[in-house]
């Protein structure tokens, strides 16, 4: 029996784990958390993304970004947080199509797609 979800893991390449969390801490907000001793070795960078869920970004050579496959982030005020991602240079695009629901999307600085939604 499935009872929640962990982590989502996206990839990033070597090296840009400076840029991550500027990014995911910095202009998402997200909490850094330490990734365990056995791991850290490996590169990347995890972040709390809700009160159960994890953000996992792990490096890996042959990176290339996910431009369809994507995680989901749910926001309150959706039109303040997206002007909090445009005031730190990160484009939004807005998309209707899902009913009862507000959304954009935007690229993180490896270019990896990511959803808002309230």
């Amino acid at each position: 029996m499935i009872t929640g979800l962990d982590h989502v893991q996206l990839a990033a390449p070597p090296g840009s784990e400076t840029i991550l969390r500027a990014f995911y801490g910095g202009t998402l907000g997200l909490r850094e958390i330490p990734k365990p001793a056995t791991l850290a070795g490996r590169g990347g960078c995890w972040f709390e993304a809700g009160p159960t869920t994890q953000l996992h970004l792990g490096t890996d050579p042959g990176f290339k970004p996910a431009r369809k496959a994507h995680p989901a982030f749910r926001v309150t005020d959706i039109h303040t947080y997206a002007t909090r991602l445009t005031t730190h240079g990160t484009a939004v695009v807005w998309d209707d199509s899902l009913p009862g629901h507000h959304r954009f999307y935007a690229y993180d600085p490896v270019g990896n797609r990511l959803e808002f939604l309230e």
